[in-house]
């Protein structure tokens, strides 16, 4: 399960970088994955919850991660936002998943996708997020 979730937050940061990029409608992105891209080993519902969830939650995940930032979100590389944006979403509306499971994955898709250091941004303003949202933890 954990490898089809991986695979879903992969295929996810890269269908919410082309939906922040273009501005296309979130559905139009989700379609085109599911026609151009091999999500066979993808949890797909979960790539649904997550492309889906980021947006309707959008200013809820922004108003969270800006105190957290050491500039305006807009301004964050592209790519670490859709990262950034994906970690808060699960650390907000998936308690059931263990905040170092979020910000350990977090961290892997900012290894692969983003710039050389920003795995160390994303880790670094997770974390501080996990803090204030899953003391319990």
């Amino acid at each position: 399960m954990s490898r089809k979730r991986s695979q879903a937050r992969l295929h996810s940061v890269q269908a919410l970088y082309q939906w922040q990029m273009t501005g296309q409608d979130v559905s139009e992105v989700e379609r085109q994955f599911l026609a151009e891209q091999d999500l066979g080993g993808c949890d797909v519902d979960y790539f649904r919850d997550l492309l889906h969830g980021v947006p309707a939650h959008l200013n809820r995940l922004d108003a969270a991660l800006g105190p957290l930032l050491d500039r305006s979100i807009a301004s964050v590389d592209p790519v670490e936002r859709a990262i950034l944006r994906l970690g808060a979403y699960e650390l907000l509306q998936h308690p059931e998943i263990p905040y170092r499971v979020v910000i350990n994955e977090a961290v892997e898709l900012a290894k692969t996708f983003g710039a050389t250091e920003g795995h160390k941004y994303v880790n670094g303003v997770l974390d501080r997020m996990a803090r204030q949202v899953r003391e319990v933890e």
